[in-house]
């Protein structure tokens, strides 16, 4: 599932780096088109800028559903056409039928409300209007691979430039120029789709060369290398090859088009990169692996036979969304051999998605595997760049399994395989041999409940160590092993875990940063404070840790290639994220943005306040709460409690909330008090406390979201007869969960892209917590809202894109009928057609937030 808190934005880290989990969302520029149709004029404008809202970058994109899904997009440059979130028209009587019309005829209008509060309240008019209460973050940050200083896009009246920022001196200078830019930097084309799955991974615009001399610069359907030393570009690769259409459905995959007499042009290009070498440009075009030699412009066509269905190198839907998988292909250390998956999506179902907008009722299908069904079969292959057969590695008979992570070792004949089987709770470290395909079992990790995936996976240079994580203590640590399997030093311990920089797949990514020359491990973790976190210097010699950044919140640093410098984005809950540049050892050594946001303080926010509160069983959960404007301890105030619940998540953390916080505040100022709380099952606090959760959704956490009940109803200035719920994907989910399942205890809920009914989800995500539907069947019924609607008692408000390829649309549908038959039908509807599962335009977040807002105000 996925939960979003930052709104525009897809998941970069906040230096403009892709962090794996990006939508690639963006808004159009004012006159662009898209099919043909034009684009109207976007409030929310950020085409023509680098400098990007900074609810577009760093918020956090969790698995499956995470709360609050926001819009997101990405900036673009002067050329770029821009993401289309699609608008269709409202006139779909006849495709959802009148039952549907009749009830989206019941939802009341909301009233008009004024851009700026004319006393600076928060409107939500306001909160999705330029210039953003966020702030704006500087895009585009990368390292030079010499680490002597960093480069990000910077925009002035005269344009957009690539400008360095030197470590050692702080002095910025302008690597290219706009005018260069605007010339070779090749345009985006235009998004139909509010994807997940794929559509999070957002590539970078630029990629440095290994060599420090040059510049890739990245289109949609063209790759432009440009020479530093001379400034001039050269296309590598163009869009203008066609080829036999292969597939039924050749628009339903983002890299094809189709064009006249059914033929598809492998037009888009994905995943670009460099070989260590800089000798090559890989990319993956029309699901097949291609190669460009930078000197020579020579093309080459790696593998064949690629298809919607079979896939070379190209990622499905399945394995970034819930395996936080980045890319399908990875190159050897000495650039001779390239490892890449094989992705047979044959078995695996093709799910409709129809655009209700439109008079034929057009198709896209997606590769959707749900709870029970056929997953793809994935197997890797080693090919080497001169070309050749396919040497397949040797992962074993059983082909129900995930291969999440592959890693070369160092002396580039051996690939190490990470397999995991179907039921999650085996990891297997595979080396397999490159020429031969043999494999070796190395080492396995087992869990009683499930295993999270992590990125932490390191080979030494010497060849003769390895760097693993695991939760086998309840908490992610650090564990070095010598290259056979023989487990040397348990390098960190305690009841703290290693967080790394977020992730929304199983376990944090955390990508630890290497110091072989003295001898350091240079990771991020909340071993000080659950509620935020920092950034560790670990000390192989000793096991000494010491901490290098300081203020208290979220710091999401991004270390330099040699270790000597980072990167830090930081925020809190009452300051957005600002970019600092900073030495190794934590001394700053300048700013790079402060995202000063002038216009944020003259709303006067109200504090929030972390407490602890006692579950059934007395462990301490974490809450925040917000107090009403104007408190008033003499006055008996409403309760919204903003929930998410699920795992992979932690939503009470001293970070900054975006345009989901900005409207609590909003609440806040209308006299409710806003409440969150991190039940168990939720992420932040090791694997231990996620455990409780395993076979059975909603019930723990529900038992821990009633305890935040009995507290907030113990404080006198509580209303306890007006307490409302809200949340998005699982915290919908967690909604219908408290409605259904604790009546009489909320007067109203708000319940946004909730899943129903947990057959209807995918395979990894469900089956990790729930197990197979046929050996938890009663699991599967309890855990699925649907079959508890007949207890409701609340008054009800849902929300729906009909276009959610992550949380499809069936799920509120299979839930109206259900209300249909006992007769008791929600109370508020919002049907969003053609929106995905964050609802991604401007106008449709504010017209949800408008009704949401209503329906409390009506019902709470």
């Amino acid at each position: 599932m996925m939960r979003a808190d930052g709104e525009f934005g897809g998941e970069e880290t906040s230096t403009g780096r892709t962090n794996r989990q990006s939508h690639g969302c963006q808004l159009p520029e004012v006159g662009a088109t898209a099919n043909g149709l034009p684009i109207t004029r976007p409030e929310f404008l950020i085409a023509k800028t680098r400098r990007i809202p900074a609810e577009a970058t760093n918020y956090k994109i969790s698995n499956l559903c995470r709360s609050n899904s926001e819009p997101q997009v990405r900036a673009t440059n002067r050329n770029s056409a821009a993401y289309y979130s699609p608008v269709p028209n409202y006139a779909f009587i006849g495709l959802l039928g009148i039952a549907l019309f009749l009830a989206l005829a019941t939802v009341p209008r909301a009233s008009a409300e004024p851009l700026f509060g004319s006393q600076r309240n928060l409107t939500i008019a306001r909160i999705y209007t330029a210039p953003s209460l966020s702030g704006e973050l500087t895009d585009g940050i990368e390292w030079e691979p010499n680490s002597r200083a960093i480069s990000y896009f910077d925009s002035d009246d005269s344009g957009d430039d690539i400008v360095t920022l030197d470590v050692k001196t702080g002095r910025r200078k302008v690597l290219v120029g706009s005018s260069v830019l605007d010339s070779a930097m090749p345009p985006i084309i235009p998004s139909l789709i509010q994807s997940t799955g794929l559509g999070r991974i957002e590539p970078p615009r630029y990629l440095w060369s290994p060599l420090d001399n040059a510049l890739l610069l990245i289109g949609t359907d063209k790759l432009v290398l440009l020479n530093l030393d001379t400034m001039t570009p050269k296309t590598l690769v163009d869009g203008s090859a066609v080829v036999a259409a292969s597939d039924t459905n050749p628009t339903a995959h983002p890299q094809s088009v189709e064009v006249s007499g059914g033929n598809t042009a492998l037009a888009a290009i994905d995943d670009p990169k460099f070989s260590p070498d800089g000798k090559w440009v890989s990319f993956v075009r029309g699901w097949n692996l291609w190669l460009v030699n930078t000197s020579t412009g020579d093309l080459r066509q790696l593998t064949a036979g690629g298809t919607e269905a079979l896939r070379m190198g190209d990622l499905d839907w399945l394995y970034p969304e819930e395996l936080d998988c980045t890319t399908g292909y990875w190159w050897s250390p000495d650039s001779s051999k390239i490892a890449y998956y094989e992705m047979d999506e044959r078995p695996v179902a093709r799910f409709p998605i129809v655009d209700m907008s439109s008079s034929a009722g057009s198709i896209v299908y997606t590769r959707f595997p749900e709870a029970g069904t056929a997953n793809p079969i994935v197997r890797v292959g080693v090919v080497s760049v001169d070309g050749g057969v396919t040497q397949w590695t040797d992962t074993g008979k059983d082909t129900n399994i995930y291969i999440p992570r592959v890693v070369w070792l160092p002396d580039s004949r051996r690939v190490a395989i990470e397999r995991l089987n179907r039921a999650q709770n085996r990891l297997d470290l595979l080396f397999c041999d490159a020429a031969t395909g043999t494999s070796q079992t190395i080492l396995t990790d087992t869990d009683p409940y499930w295993i999270n995936v992590s990125d932490d996976l390191y080979f030494f240079s010497d060849g003769k160590r390895f760097l693993w994580s695991s939760e086998r203590s309840g908490y992610r640590h650090y564990y070095l092993y010598d290259i056979s399997g023989r487990p040397l030093q348990e390098l960190t311990t305690g009841d703290w875990q290693i967080t790394g920089n977020g992730g929304f797949g199983p376990g944090a990514a955390s990508h630890p940063a290497v110091d072989e020359v003295h001898g350091y491990i240079y990771f991020t973790s909340n071993k000080d404070n659950v509620l935020g976190n920092q950034l560790f210097r670990l000390s192989l010699a000793d096991d000494s840790i010491v901490r290098i950044t300081r203020e208290s919140g979220i710091h999401d640093p991004i270390v330099a290639p040699n270790d000597s410098a980072f990167v830090d984005t930081y925020s809190n809950t009452m300051m957005p994220p600002r970019q600092d540049l900073y030495r190794i050892d934590g001394s700053r050594v300048t700013a790079i943005n402060k995202n000063e946001v002038s216009d944020l303080g003259s709303y006067h926010l109200s504090p929030v306040e972390f407490l602890t509160v006692s579950a059934d069983d007395g462990t301490k959960l974490n809450a925040e709460l917000i107090r009403p404007r104007d408190f008033d301890a003499a006055k008996k105030y409403p309760v919204l409690i903003d929930v998410y619940g699920g795992p992979q998540e932690q939503h009470v953390r001293n970070d900054w909330g975006y345009s989901t916080f900005l409207w609590d505040e909003m609440m806040a100022e209308k006299g409710y008090a806003i409440f969150s709380l991190d039940n168990r099952g939720s992420w932040g606090r090791g694997h231990v406390f996620e455990t409780p959760i395993y076979h059975h959704f909603g019930k723990v956490e529900l038992e821990d979201q009633l305890a935040g009940v009995r507290y907030l109803k113990s404080l006198p200035w509580v209303d306890p007869s007006r307490i409302g719920i809200w949340g998005w994907s699982y915290g919908g989910t967690m909604v219908l969960e408290a409605l259904f399942n604790a009546p009489g205890v909320f007067k109203a809920g708000a319940a946004v892209s909730p899943v129903t009914d947990w057959h209807l989800y995918d395979t990894a995500y469900t089956e990790r917590y729930m197990g197979l539907p046929e050996d938890n069947p009663s699991g599967y019924y309890e855990s699925s809202p649907i079959n508890q609607a007949q207890n409701m008692q609340a008054k009800l408000f849902i929300a729906h894109g009909t276009g959610d390829d992550n949380v499809h649309f069936a799920n509120t549908a299979e839930l109206l009928n259900r209300f249909i038959t006992i007769g008791r039908y929600p109370d508020g509807l919002f049907i969003v057609p053609g929106r995905g599962h964050s609802m991604t335009d401007r106008a449709a977040r504010i017209e949800l937030f408008r009704q949401m807002t209503r329906f409390f105000e009506d019902n709470l």
